[in-house]
């Protein structure tokens, strides 16, 4: 479904990416776990179109989409979340998902003038797929309060949730349980899974949290200093002693 293709990237001199592949197959659950600086946000980036690879492909669903930019990628079905949320802080939650929404008819000043009653049947079933959603990740008794005023664990189900009203068939995940309690992490992960088995959407994760993926994801890579060192079954490559000495001194 999506493929990064020999990526390199660097900064300054830098290389932060040298030469990464990743693949996620359709309906997959796939894990990237490092230390900080070994190039997984910078990945991310390349994938979602923020960053242009110095060389390399990005392919979604068999089409090399390496010089399309972000919103043209995320209208092909590719979402993302943040690992800091960016909510607009000013509107409430429901408003934060209607926003969310692709391709509004409200969005064209013809249509507006033309055709107001087909924007305001739109706009009644975006309203109820927000509210649908907000259901699921269990936010709708938090629906009319500011967005601003959420929790941390709150804000990445927030996160999810405008992520959802694209419809994507795949979401990347940027450290969605960092600053999150253990409560709010079980409930994240649940949806994770119901929406990867129900719905078909595969998932990319960046997670520092070794237990969740092992326990989410069927398919792990390492990163280290911008390569991949390893790649496979979760617990095997957590239990790799070189996984653990570049990952945590030998202590995962």
């Amino acid at each position: 479904m999506l493929a990064l293709n020999h990526i390199h990237k660097s900064f300054g001199g830098f290389h932060v990416l040298d030469d990464v592949s990743i693949h996620i197959p359709a309906g997959g659950l796939v894990g990237v776990a490092g230390t900080n600086g070994a190039g997984k946000s910078t990945m991310f980036a390349v994938a979602c179109g923020q960053i242009a690879p110095d060389a390399g492909t990005v392919h979604f669903l068999g089409e090399d989409i390496t010089q399309l930019p972000p919103r043209k990628r995320a209208m092909k079905g590719l979402g993302r979340t943040f690992q800091i949320p960016k909510e607009f802080g000013s509107l409430s939650v429901l408003e934060n998902l209607l926003v969310a929404s692709p391709r509004a008819r409200g969005e064209s000043l013809y249509s507006v003038y033309f055709h107001p009653k087909a924007i305001r049947l739109e706009e009644k079933r975006i309203r109820e797929r927000a509210e649908e959603v907000l259901e699921f990740l269990n936010l709708a008794h938090v629906a009319s309060k500011s967005a601003a005023g959420l929790s941390g664990g709150q804000k990445k189900l927030l996160e999810l949730g405008r992520a959802l009203l694209l419809q994507p068939s795949c979401i990347l995940l940027d450290e969605p349980f960092a600053g999150v309690n253990p409560v709010l992490i079980e409930q994240l992960s649940e949806r994770i899974l119901q929406l990867n088995k129900e719905k078909n959407i595969a998932f990319m994760i960046i997670e520092h949290h070794l237990e969740a993926l092992r326990t989410l994801s069927n398919d792990l890579y390492i990163m280290d200093q911008g390569k991949v060192i390893a790649h496979g079954d979760p617990s095997t490559v957590l239990d790799n002693p070189s996984v653990q000495e570049a990952y945590m001194g030998g202590i995962v």
